[in-house]
């Protein structure tokens, strides 16, 4: 599981395999559609796509003589787990941080109260 999802971290390292995913989130599309916008060769779009599907990330069938490429949004499942639990870990030591914070917060308030009414 972390094998793959260290080959989807280093997939999506590249800003132009980045912007290929989030293309191919409105549709499937062609190697020739997503060389579109780009100033590069078709072979340069095709290298970036098989990083992306030993990845995971896309998979390519055949529909007569095209050949689209798709999303495998279940990848994005596995990331988002991931991430999910160090979010989580992260929020509750935000929280316990915050805590401390009030208490110091009330024991300074306190202890100027104390020192002012002396």
């Amino acid at each position: 599981m972390t094998d793959q999802l260290s080959k989807v971290f280093a997939a999506l390292a590249d800003p132009t395999r980045r912007d290929m995913v989030a293309r191919l989130t409105r549709a499937d599309a062609t190697v020739n559609d997503l060389a579109a916008p780009y100033d590069v060769s078709l072979q340069a779009v095709s290298k970036h796509l098989k990083v992306l599907e030993e990845a995971g990330l896309v998979s390519r069938t055949r529909e007569a003589q095209r050949r689209p490429v798709h999303l495998e949004a279940e990848v994005f499942d596995l990331m988002t787990k991931w991430i999910e639990r160090y979010r989580r870990q992260a929020e509750e030591r935000f929280s316990r941080l915050d805590s401390v914070l009030a208490a110091m917060d009330t024991d300074n308030a306190t202890q100027q109260q104390e020192g002012t009414a002396s």
